[in-house]
């Protein structure tokens, strides 16, 4: 059974082709690194397309969909396997569970809320798998100003930082699962006064 990578990205079919591409291209790269593919379980947007990518190169598809998305005929019924759960709630427990590293490419409201609270179990130490920020044409880039700033202003310690990792292509988000440091994070809490 090959490591899961879950991988958290937009579901609208109203983007740029050249996202759909590295999606794709995620797709088949994770295949010939070995690696198996758990997302969301849809078959629009980036969705669909790291999927398609990753069965077409011969690779393992796990989905997990909320039923009322399944009721719209959004699932992905090419997956290998397809956890039907009630909630968003649910499916983001198993992702979280199930996946050996985590990565968000583009996305909207949804992606950015999945991987936030991913990097806040991290920032816990109640998880401790890879996190990796897919950066495409500089996506994140606002983002991760703000982490800078939310650093400067003292919302978070200097370790939270190293709770990711941010590639600006695809072969390198495997280079950053892999360069991922054992750094541990801090206590969350500030001392009082």
């Amino acid at each position: 059974m090959p490591k899961l990578l879950c991988v958290y990205c937009a579901s609208s079919d109203r983007l740029e082709p050249k996202y759909f591409a590295a999606a794709e291209e995620l797709g088949r790269v994770l295949v010939a690194r070995g690696w198996g593919l758990l997302y969301g379980g849809g078959k629009t947007g980036l969705m669909g397309a790291v999927a398609r990518g990753t069965k077409a190169a011969g690779g393992r598809v796990v989905g997990v969909i909320p039923g009322f998305m399944k009721a719209r005929e959004l699932a992905f019924d090419a997956a290998d396997e397809l956890v039907t759960v009630l909630t968003l709630r649910e499916r983001k427990l198993l992702l979280e569970a199930w996946a050996d590293a985590f990565v968000a490419l583009p996305g909207g409201f949804g992606t950015l809320e999945e991987i936030m609270e991913i990097l806040t179990l991290r920032q816990l130490d109640l998880v401790k798998k890879p996190c990796v920020f897919f950066n495409q044409d500089g996506f994140y880039d606002d983002l991760l100003r703000l982490f800078d700033r939310m650093l400067a202003d003292k919302f978070f310690k200097p370790s939270n930082l190293q709770l990711f990792r941010v590639a600006a292509t695809v072969p390198e988000i495997f280079v950053r699962i892999e360069d991922e440091p054992t750094a541990q994070a801090e206590p969350k809490w500030f001392e009082t006064r």
